[in-house]
């Protein structure tokens, strides 16, 4: 055998199976791994924007929370301050109703008073009268009159 003869055969042999891989291994080969390789980069992107929706979502709810914070403060606040005005309201209330049943009971008391006195002035014109009937009844005495008189202021 001839060397130049077998490596002439052997390089046939090669090129027929380099053109053979070429033609019909290596298309196949070359798509899966470009399929595989913009799978890896689609994930990659994909990753990249979740981290960015991640943060900007995290940046969202911080905002949010803080306009919950700063819509509860007002809330807060402004209860407070209707609390303490209804406070006010009642307490001027509460001095006004107080002021009237003062006027009212003063008011009765003067009432009371009134009705006092003007029974004691019936009875003292009752009295009175009694007394001048006594005196009348009786002869015209200083004496006697003294002794009435006397009687009537005891009585008063």
């Amino acid at each position: 055998m001839n060397l130049n003869a077998t490596l002439f055969a052997q390089l046939v042999v090669f090129l027929i199976l380099a053109w053979f891989t070429m033609k019909f291994v290596w298309p196949p080969i070359m798509k899966a791994l470009d399929e595989r390789a913009g799978k890896i980069a689609d994930g990659l992107a994909a990753a990249d924007k979740a981290k960015t929706d991640l943060a900007h979502a995290e940046k969202k709810a911080a905002e949010e929370l803080r306009k919950a914070r700063e819509s509860a403060a007002e809330f807060r606040s402004g209860a407070e301050k209707q609390v303490a005005q209804l406070l006010e309201e009642a307490r001027t209330e509460a001095a006004r109703i107080i002021s009237a049943a003062r006027e009212a009971a003063e008011a009765e008391a003067g009432t009371a008073s009134q009705r006092a006195k003007e029974a004691l002035r019936e009875h003292v014109a009752t009295l009175a009268v009694a007394g001048a009937e006594r005196i009348l009844r009786r002869e015209i005495n200083a004496q006697a009159h003294a002794e009435l008189l006397t009687q009537l202021k005891s009585e008063l």
